[in-house]
């Protein structure tokens, strides 16, 4: 049990830091301003010189080998809907890290997941 509670807070914690990570990396860097091949291989170029970006990744790497941990060991239908615990997670990142406003439907939505997640939890038998 132990086991797994650790896989999925590297799954849900771990994963979502990353992303926001790479998030971060991308607002520092900008957006493709023309979408041909040199302006996006430029693009890429800058996110790879972000310290974020390699954060990002190697966070996201974890939670991926986390979430085929998990798998191994739970049914896919109990997993992935743990899984969704990512975006409580996703909001107060958004809003606490990279200074996002969250709105109050979003986070009555977040709520709703959370319940969503307390039902498949209960319902594992």
């Amino acid at each position: 049990m132990l086991i797994e509670v650790i896989l999925l807070f590297c799954i849900v914690v771990v994963g979502t830091a990353g992303e926001l990570c790479v998030t971060r990396a991308m607002k520092i860097i900008g957006e493709a301003k023309e979408l041909h091949p040199v302006a996006l291989m430029g693009t890429v170029a800058r996110a790879f010189r972000v310290g974020w970006m390699w954060l990002g990744f190697a966070m996201m790497a974890l939670a991926y080998f986390a979430l085929l941990g998990m798998l191994a060991r739970a049914n896919v239908s109990y997993v992935i809907p743990l899984t969704s615990l990512s975006y409580v997670v996703g909001a107060l990142g958004g809003r606490w890290f990279l200074g996002e406003n969250v709105t109050h439907r979003r986070w009555i939505g977040v709520l709703l997941v959370c319940a969503g997640v307390v039902l498949v939890y209960f319902g594992k038998g």
